[in-house]
Parts: C-alpha cells; structure tokens; sequence
C-alpha cells in the first residue's frame, strides 16, 4: 500500500524537483501540500506549488501557511532560486487554485481523516508544523514520522553553523524535535552529496513526459548554481528531492539516533542544529546542570548516485499526465 504522505514545502528550485518525485513514484500517495514562506514569499511558493503539481499531475489539495517565522521578521533565501523561486522557469498557470483555509487547517483535516497514521515530509522551514503541534496536539499519535529536511552537523549554509531551514526559524524547528512524534533529520551533511549526473539530466530532458523535462530544466538550473562538494565535478544537486526518496528507499541513507536541539539564543550560532554524538554524559549531565534533550534519527551518510538513480527512475517511469 502506498504511504500517505502531506509534504510541507517552500517551493524552491528543490521542492519542485520533489514535488515531482512525489507525484511519480508508486509507493506514495501525496494526500496534501502545505506551503511556508522561505525559498520566496508565501504567495510566490503557493502558486510555485500549484503550478509544478499541474505539471505532474497531481491533484492534491494545496494550501498557504505562515508567511513570517514565529518570532522573527520575514525573510527568504534572496536569489538562490532564481527571481521566482523555480529558476526563473514560467510554468503555464494551474487551472486550480489553494484552499480557502490556513496550510495548519489542511494538515490536521487530513490527519485527522486519514484511516492510518501519516507522515509528514518537511523541506521548509517548520512553522506550519510547530503551530499544528501547539494547536492540536492531541494529533501527535497519528502520524506516524515527521521527517525533516533541516540542520547540520557541520557546517551549515544560511551561517557558519545553521541551515536555512532551521535557520529560518529556529523556535518552529525545536518545537518540532522536541514533540513526541518520531522525527529523522535529513541535514546538509547528506543534503549536499546527492547529485543528479550529467547523464541523468540528459536522460531526463529526452524524457517523452513534461514533468521529467521539467525536472531536467530544474537540474539545469542547479548545475548554474556551481555549489557541488569538492570531490563532485559534475551534475546538479537534488537537494530537498533527496529526502523524499528517503521514504522510499531508506536502504541508501545511513541513520544514527542521537539527542540533537537547536540553538535559540542570539548570536553567532543561532538555529545551528546540536547534535550530541557524545558516548557518555558529561559533567553538566552529571551535575543536573541540563535538561534530557529529545532524539532524533539522523541521516549522515548517503549513497549518492543510488539516490539519484531512484529519484531519476521514478520520473523516467511515471505514466503520463492525462
């Protein structure tokens, strides 16, 4: 049976390439998408979202969320996504149009409708899914994972040390770790190693359907963006596309369960995601000096190229649109 998935996302160059995973592959069955400001404004993402699911041919319903993190003035990731937020690319118009209620009105409708637990995909930042904890927490038994595009244990790329995501907003991401609900962190550490092969988008854009030539015109955008690890010559990035095929093929990506937290003070390390690897308590453990801190499956290695080739495949595959 395929997972009922509700994605979260700030559509973003990757969220669309994920979007289009989602809507292709067999395995998943895309209940709802739910939008934040973060990659461009909330309107730019809503409509960003509605356009790249009509592409893909998927009706599932969309709705907009917050438009500002829960503390902090808004604000987006600049030109990284182009203009538009989709690589300057001009989808046709969708036909539809967001639901007339809040991205945390959709959640808990589908949640709470679902016959099984659900789980939910974030690739954004996470205030949508920290106000549907607070507001209806009695929610948190029926889904089943929340898995989150966020955090580094190394580096981090909006600072030194914090993600976007995260970075975005930091109370809205520790709300979300720190809930009973089973959370696995996909960061940067694996984020930036999966890349699609020249050949692949080569692949893709030959393809006979327009949402595989649509991920290719997205990969070539990404291949602009010349921000590859070291050790990677070639190809593009799938970013946020690379936890969703998480849900499908976990077997690539290797998870550690660690306490991690994120750090809400200001200053220079604000929204970095701590992940404590350590063996053994320390002394501010020992002392009762700290709190126990929640859990969190994190993914820190990747076997790129099968990431991509599961990512790929499913597009390549994927009936066309009616």
């Amino acid at each position: 049976m395929p997972l009922p998935v509700i994605a979260d996302v700030d559509t973003g160059v990757d969220d669309a390439l994920a979007l289009l995973f989602l809507a292709s592959h067999p395995d998943i069955d895309l209940r709802a998408v739910t939008c934040v400001a973060g990659n461009a404004s909330l309107a730019q993402v809503t409509q960003n979202t509605l356009d790249v699911l009509a592409v893909a041919g998927s009706d599932a319903p969309v709705a907009a969320g917050s438009q500002r993190p829960l503390i902090e003035p808004a604000r987006d990731a600049g030109s990284y996504h182009g203009a538009n937020g989709i690589g300057n690319l001009h989808l046709p118009p969708s036909p539809r149009t967001a639901e007339p209620v809040h991205a945390t009105e959709l959640l808990r409708r589908e949640i709470e409708t679902s016959a099984g637990p659900v789980t939910v995909l974030s690739l954004a930042p996470l205030t949508n899914i920290a106000l549907l904890l607070r507001l209806y927490p009695h929610l948190a038994s029926q889904i089943a994972r929340i898995v989150v595009m966020g955090g580094s244990s190394s580096a981090g790329n909006a600072s030194a040390v914090a993600e976007f995501n995260v970075w975005h907003d930091p109370e809205a991401a520790q709300i979300v770790l720190s809930s009973s609900v089973p959370t696995t962190v996909y960061p940067l550490d694996v984020f930036n190693r999966v890349v699609a092969s020249e050949t692949q988008i080569s692949q893709l854009r030959d393809a006979a359907t327009p949402r595989a030539r649509l991920a290719a015109s997205l990969l070539d955008y990404q291949v602009t963006l010349a921000d590859l690890p070291d050790d990677i010559t070639s190809g593009a990035k799938l970013g946020d596309a690379g936890t969703a095929v998480f849900l499908v093929a976990p077997e690539h990506i290797g998870t550690e369960t660690w306490p991690v937290e994120v750090e809400l003070n200001a200053g220079f390390s604000r929204g970095q995601t701590v992940v404590d690897r350590r063996h053994r308590p320390g002394e501010a453990e020992e002392h009762g000096l700290v709190t126990p801190v929640s859990r969190s499956d994190i993914a820190l290695t990747v076997d790129g190229p099968a990431v991509a080739g599961v990512f790929v495949d499913a597009l390549l595959r994927a009936e066309p649109v009616p």
